[in-house]
């Protein structure tokens, strides 16, 4: 099915309603467990801040390498939590851990802009190129964020039209036909549909199509 690209504005859009639902649940407990992850929802929202930034950082060198990732650093802050480069500063709130959301979203828009389309990166599914960092921003803000929303019992319905332009890119082999977010959370082994059984192991097409 034809679709257009993904790009920069898909990214603000996508973090931009992350961080509007957010904002509007500041007040409730962040360290309940994140829908069916071994994360609660803080570790969950740095890991979508971290995830941009690693894309962010990818398109950065002068001569992107498509052998490995920049070597940033990362850890563990506690075992069976997720290995992170980005953290936020747990005395800021939950409220400041939403700048660092958009803060690290507009890191990835803005490269994504500036970074011609024949660079191509390190991804471990494949080289891409900054349309696939874009779409790989795209679907972990919005997949992690129904995690986010499981865990915080608040909606959480993206637009259609962002679930089309990022299933096209990343992931040839979704359902054609029938809506897009739940065709999204079936690629990304969130639920079952019913002709399709859950996935158990799952991942997304880097390289360009």
């Amino acid at each position: 099915m034809p679709s257009d690209p993904v790009t920069a504005a898909d990214v603000r859009q996508a973090v931009r309603l992350a961080a509007d639902t957010l904002t509007a649940a500041v007040t409730r407990d962040w360290r309940v467990p994140a829908g069916d992850l071994d994360w609660d929802c803080w570790e969950t929202v740095e890991h979508i801040a971290d995830d941009l930034f690693a894309y962010a950082g990818q398109l950065g060198p002068r001569r992107p390498s498509v052998e490995g990732p920049v070597p940033f650093g990362w850890d563990y802050r506690r075992p069976g939590g997720p290995a992170l480069t980005i953290y936020a500063v747990p005395a800021d709130g939950r409220a400041g851990l939403i700048q660092v959301l958009e803060s690290c979203g507009a890191l990835l828009a803005a490269m994504v802009e500036v970074t011609p389309a024949d660079v191509r990166a390190h991804h471990v599914y494949g080289a891409s190129d900054p349309e696939g960092f874009a779409a790989m921003g795209v679907v972990e803000t919005l997949v992690h964020m129904r995690d986010v929303a499981a865990g915080l019992e608040l909606p959480w319905e993206p637009p259609e039209e962002l679930c089309v332009r990022v299933l096209h890119r990343l992931f040839p082999g979704a359902p054609a036909t029938g809506d897009r977010w739940p065709a999204l959370l079936w690629a990304t082994g969130r639920i079952a549909l019913p002709d399709r059984a859950r996935l158990t192991s799952w991942r997304w097409h880097g390289e360009p199509r």
